[in-house]
């Protein structure tokens, strides 16, 4: 995931060009939202980019805390699966805060700052 539009540097490394985010408008505000509806849309994004591992492997090497990178959202450093809504709890859950699934490539799943909450 780039966080904002970048333009096209020597500096840029390829695969940041390449990213389905790479010229979104918006992007920062979309891939660092709190709210479920933006989550999902920036996850659905991510799961059709050609970079998605590349993202991913960064954000890990990085370090990053918050945001989505690579089709996972990351909260205080750890990846987490669902996020649900302010407040108590509903009975009757949503469908709508149903984030999307993306699975985490096999060869990353061991490293021990990945370890889903």
């Amino acid at each position: 995931m780039v966080a904002m539009t970048i333009p096209t540097t020597i500096e840029t490394p390829n695969w940041e060009r390449l990213a389905a985010c790479a010229d979104l408008p918006g992007a920062t505000q979309l891939f660092f939202s709190d709210e479920l509806h933006e989550i999902a849309r920036a996850k659905n994004i991510c799961a059709t980019c050609p970079v998605m591992v590349e993202c991913l492997e960064t954000a890990l090497e990085r370090r990053e805390q918050w945001g989505i990178w690579g089709g996972q959202l990351f909260v205080a450093g750890k990846i987490v699966m669902n996020k649900r809504r302010r407040g108590r709890p509903s009975k009757h859950p949503r469908p709508e805060d149903q984030l999307p699934q993306i699975p985490v490539p096999e060869h990353l799943q061991h490293l021990p700052q990945l370890q889903t909450a």
